[in-house]
């Protein structure tokens, strides 16, 4: 299921979204003050090109001003978008694998820095 999710999520958006971001983080890297932005950019891309098989471990401790900043300004308006989305794709049964990984998504987009994924 992994490999075959992966391909689908991949060919419907996934390489798309990845390559936002990952211009978006290139973008942010361009100023000293974006540098830490656009390394959780980059974090992005990789999960959002491959998400089937991925976990995210979420680390509050390892970066707590930069978590709440993120979250006050960035994360939580991402976080409902992500959640929304997951949860559109969970109204139908071959929706709810791809639910999942929207909602990995959200949880990474609320508190991204510190967080591994695995």
């Amino acid at each position: 299921m992994r490999l075959l999710g992966n391909i689908i999520w991949f060919i419907f958006g996934g390489l798309i979204a990845a390559l936002l971001w990952f211009i978006l983080g290139i973008l942010l890297s361009m100023t000293i003050i974006g540098i830490p932005l656009g390394q959780q950019c980059f974090k992005f891309a990789g999960l959002v090109l491959f998400p089937f098989g991925k976990e995210v471990d979420i680390n509050f401790d390892k970066h707590p001003i930069a978590n709440i900043l993120w979250l006050v300004f960035v994360g939580w308006e991402m976080a409902l978008g992500y959640l929304g989305i997951g949860l559109f794709f969970m109204i139908t049964i071959i929706g709810i694998p791809f639910g999942i990984q929207w909602l990995k998504l959200t949880k990474l987009a609320l508190l991204p820095f510190g967080a591994k994924i695995r």
